[in-house]
C-alpha cells in the first residue's frame, strides 16, 4: 500500500516539527504525543521517508505520526529540502510547523532555566548560539507550512494552540476558531484573520454593564442591537463562508479568526458569541475562545520552552 491512502480506511498524518531551541518544539512534541501521534524526536532528515513507509506498514495502527526536526541533525538538515519534498509527494496530509521566538525571548528562556544553547561556542553567549542556529535552520522555515512565534506563550497556551490545531486532524475537516481578544494586551499571535470592533459602543462605559461581559444577554443585547452590529456582523458572516470552504479546498486544516475591542470582554466577547451561533447553524466545525475572560485564555504558569 502507498503511505497516505485510504486503502483499508487507513490514511497516513504526519506533522513535522521543527524550529529553535526555547521556542516550544518539547512542548508541542508532548501535546501531540498526547493526541495520539507517534512522536519521534531528532530524527534525521533522510529517515523520515522510511519510519513513514513503516508506520504505514503497521496495518493502521500507527495513523498519525510526529516528527522534530531542529539544528541537531547537523549535516543532516542538508537533505531536508529533499525529503521533504519527496514525503509531502507521497502522503496527502503532512504539515511543517516551525516555531520561533524573538531573540530576547530565547535569551531569557535559557537564562531562566540555566541550559547552556547547544550551538553556543565553549564559555559564548547564547546569543551567538541563536544566530547560528538560525542561520543552519533558514531553509527549513522557508519550507514551513506554519511559523509559530511563541514569543508570548506560556506552555499552557501553546499546548492549546496545538490542540487546537492538530485535535481534529482526524477529521479531514476544517475548524474555524473565533478568538475574542483586548488589543490592550497585543495582538494574539496565531491569527490567521482578525477585525477590530472598536468602532462599536462600548459596554464599558455603562456602569451596570461594565463588571460583566459579552456572554451575557444584557450585554451582548446591547451591543447587537446597533443596526452597525448587525449590519457587520452580517457581511463578516457572508464573508467566512465564501472563505471557509475555499481555504478547506486548499487544504487547510484549521482557521483562527480574531475579533478584537479595546478590553476584550464586551464587544469582541458578543460579536464572536453572535458569529458562532451563525457559522455553526450554516454547518462549520467552530470553537469559541475568550482570551482575556477567566479560565478561557490567558493560564497563568511557565514559559513554552522546548
Amino acid at each position: 500500500m502507498v503511505p497516505g491512502t485510504e486503502e483499508d480506511g487507513v490514511t497516513m498524518q504526519v506533522v513535522v516539527v521543527s524550529g529553535l531551541a526555547g521556542a516550544g518544539k518539547s512542548t508541542a512534541a508532548r501535546a501531540l504525543e498526547d493526541m495520539g501521534f507517534f512522536c519521534v524526536d531528532n530524527l534525521p532528515a533522510a529517515l523520515m521517508g522510511t519510519l513513514v513507509n513503516l508506520a504505514e506498514s503497521s496495518g493502521g495502527e500507527v495513523k498519525r505520526v510526529a516528527l522534530v526536526v531542529d539544528a541537531r541533525e547537523g549535516r543532516f538538515l542538508e537533505a531536508f529540502p529533499e525529503t521533504f519534498a519527496r514525503l509531502k509527494d507521497s502522503v496527502p496530509d503532512v504539515m511543517l510547523i516551525f516555531l520561533d521566538a524573538r531573540d530576547d525571548v530565547l535569551v531569557r528562556r535559557f537564562q531562566e532555566t540555566r541550559r547552556r544553547h547547544p550551538l553556543a561556542p565553549e564559555g559564548g553567549a547564547v546569543l551567538d548560539g541563536i544566530t547560528r542556529e538560525r542561520a543552519m535552520l533558514q531553509r527549513v522555515r522557508d519550507l514551513a507550512d506554519q511559523v509559530i512565534d511563541t514569543s508570548t506563550f506560556n506552555v499552557h497556551e501553546l499546548k492549546h494552540l496545538v490542540n487546537e490545531r492538530f485535535g481534529t486532524l482526524a477529521t479531514r475537516a476544517l475548524t474555524v476558531t473565533l478568538l475574542s481578544f483586548g488589543y490592550k494586551n497585543g495582538l494574539p499571535a496565531e491569527l490567521d484573520l482578525c477585525m477590530d470592533v472598536r468602532f462599536l459602543p462600548n459596554p464599558y462605559f455603562v456602569d451596570e454593564l461594565r463588571p460583566r461581559d459579552g456572554r451575557e444577554v444584557d450585554v451582548a443585547r446591547y451591543v447587537m442591537d446597533r443596526p452597525v452590529a448587525r449590519e457587520f456582523v452580517d457581511r463578516y458572516t457572508e464573508l467566512l463562508r465564501f472563505l471557509i470552504p475555499a481555504y478547506s479546498a486548499e487544504g487547510k486544516r484549521y482557521l483562527t479568526v480574531g475579533v478584537g475591542c479595546t478590553g476584550g470582554q464586551h464587544r469582541s466577547v458578543a460579536i464572536v458569541e453572535e458569529l458562532q451561533k451563525r457559522l455553526t447553524g450554516a454547518g462549520f466545525v467552530v470553537r469559541v475562545r475568550h482570551r482575556e475572560l477567566p479560565g478561557q485564555g490567558r493560564t497563568g504558569g511557565g514559559t513554552a520552552h522546548g
